[in-house]
């Protein structure tokens, strides 16, 4: 520990025991109505994963005398987006209103592809939703892109083994260290939630059926999950063998040797070797993301051929997933098609982050499939709007509610789902991909964010609704709170999914009724494209 780590802390600090040491939290303001809360940032879950430790299943932190100092986040993970990042960034972030009681921990696994992201990102300041929920609020670091998600044996670890998926031995280690120290935040470890959104959602998911962590989580909130499968977001395991060992010979050293390789040099030959499209490159798996691998032990295999976990779950998925990648106001966004040619071939390039081959019958019939149904469903049918459904279907949508319908016949435990509906402002479109978590933790009116999202009063309606069916849902297991109509458990028999925002005609905050936009799902049931459950 440094000694700005052990400096004395401030007379008004939140001092929390863990299992490691003290730490010493301040008091923050930005819990809005619900009161302040304390907060504890950086604070070490595992040791760094450097030097001989990198590619290596994560160590406990080593313990500390005195009081460290936990008001300032640590580095992001080493990445390409978030600045300031670093190899040692295996740390948590906690909010809670007291240390003292007994309340839900709420795990929070961010997204952003498995290459990208941070726990201590602004938009998922647990504050509000802390204080409101009455919860303690858990965010993190995990390793990312080629540090944290692939698989080569010759990388094994001695101690353990394991020789794949880092990023998410260290989310199973942090769901350890969350259980063995909430107390010490005024948390109950028997009931700890899941959540996470996008990737984080998917690493929910398989959390929760590892034999270790099965006992430790009570529920589980996917948002938006990009369920992992090949070619899409999953190297194979063939492929992922091939990258490590191109890896070391473009360095002239051996995969062992890749321990040794500077960080930044290891990151930027990683992302050259998945540049450009994806058709074009040495390996056909990982054509959109590079998410875990099947290794047979943290993920036995694909999400579509895995059980459902026997864990109460709300599932969350939003109404235009795909937006949040072709909305034209977004920079990252491909040119928007319009024209009839164009779309073909915008579609073709949807197509082929799924699929090896996408020739033109198989293109031809995704865009009858939809016309047909924005038809008969009085939805529009431009370029923008077809290419949009299309995208955010392959990639989100379709696993997500064939998972859930496929939980609904087969397993026992409570499910939920819950359409996210509320519009982004215009020129934005739709209501993307990633929009929830700025209304779960109520940071949707940060001045990066409010021009696409509002801070207006049909906002908080939305944000204080969507906190209160979490927290209510990690109290009792049923989403709750005081806009929600009868919650029924989730079932294709009859309409019971939860709809939040979007609705007009004086149908309020949130409504009970069927799952939109069905028919366009029917394309994938049979194309080949994206596996179904």
């Amino acid at each position: 520990m440094s000694a700005s780590d052990r400096r004395a802390p401030a007379p008004d600090a939140v001092v929390a025991h863990t299992t490691a040491g003290t730490v010493a939290g301040s008091r923050t303001g930005h819990g809005g109505p619900g009161g302040d809360v304390a907060v504890f940032r950086g604070v070490p879950y595992a040791a760094p994963p450097v030097g001989a430790l990198r590619f290596a299943s994560p160590r406990p932190p080593a313990a500390w005398d005195g009081v460290r100092d936990a008001t300032a986040f640590a580095p992001a993970s080493f990445q390409s987006i978030v600045p300031g990042h670093s190899e040692d960034s295996l740390y948590a972030n906690v909010w809670t209103p007291g240390t003292t009681g007994a309340r839900p921990v709420l795990v929070y696994v961010h997204g952003g592809g498995w290459e990208r992201g941070a726990g201590s990102l602004p938009n998922y300041d647990g504050a509000r939703l802390a204080a409101r929920g009455d919860l303690v609020v858990v965010t993190f670091n995990y390793r990312l892109g080629a540090f944290g998600f692939g698989l080569h044996e010759e990388l094994a670890d001695p101690l353990t083994g394991s020789c794949a998926n880092w990023g998410l031995q260290d989310q199973a280690a942090l769901v350890r260290w969350a259980h063995d120290n909430a107390a010490a935040f005024g948390g109950d470890p028997d009931r700890i939630v899941l959540c996470g959104t996008s990737a984080g959602g998917a690493s929910v998911r398989q959390l929760a059926l590892l034999p270790e962590l099965g006992g430790l989580v009570h529920a589980l909130v996917p948002i938006s999950a990009c369920h992992i499968w090949a070619p899409a977001n999953s190297l194979t395991p063939e492929d992922s063998r091939t990258v490590y060992a191109q890896l070391a010979k473009g360095f002239g050293t051996t995969v062992r040797g890749l321990r040794d390789v500077p960080a930044a040099a290891l990151r930027d030959a990683w992302e050259r070797i998945f540049s450009g499209p994806p058709e074009t490159r040495a390996v056909d798996s990982g054509r959109e993301y590079r998410g875990p691998v099947v290794d047979g032990r943290w993920l036995p295999d694909h999400d579509y051929k895995l059980p459902s976990p026997s864990r109460p779950s709300l599932v969350v998925h939003t109404r235009t997933e795909g937006s949040f990648y072709t909305c034209p106001e977004r920079p990252t966004a491909p040119p928007a098609p319009a024209t009839g040619a164009e779309l073909r071939e915008a579609v073709r390039g949807v197509l082929l982050k799924g699929a090896v081959r996408a020739g033109d019958a198989l293109v031809d019939a995704c865009l009858t499939a939809y016309r047909e149904a924005a038809a008969a469903e009085g939805l529009p049918q431009d370029p923008l709007s077809l290419w949009t459904e299309i995208w955010g279907d392959l990639l989100f949508r379709f696993q997500i509610l064939r998972l859930a319908e496929r939980h609904a016949r087969t397993e026992t435990a409570p499910q939920y789902v819950m359409e996210f509906a509320h519009p982004v402002r215009p020129p934005y479109l739709g209501t993307p991909h990633e929009a929830t978590s700025k209304f779960l933790f109520g940071t949707y009116g940060l001045p990066e964010n409010v021009a696409e999202f509002g801070d207006g009063p049909a906002e908080a309606a939305v944000s204080d609704a969507f906190m209160d069916l979490v927290a209510s849902f990690a109290r009792t297991g049923v989403p709750g709170g005081a806009h929600t109509p009868d919650r029924p458990a989730y079932t294709t028999g009859r309409d019971s999914t939860l709809i939040l925002g979007g609705g007009d005609g004086g149908e309020g905050v949130l409504r009970v009724g069927a799952t939109v936009k069905r028919r366009q799902l029917r394309f994938w049931d049979t194309a080949g494209v994206v596996p179904r459950p």
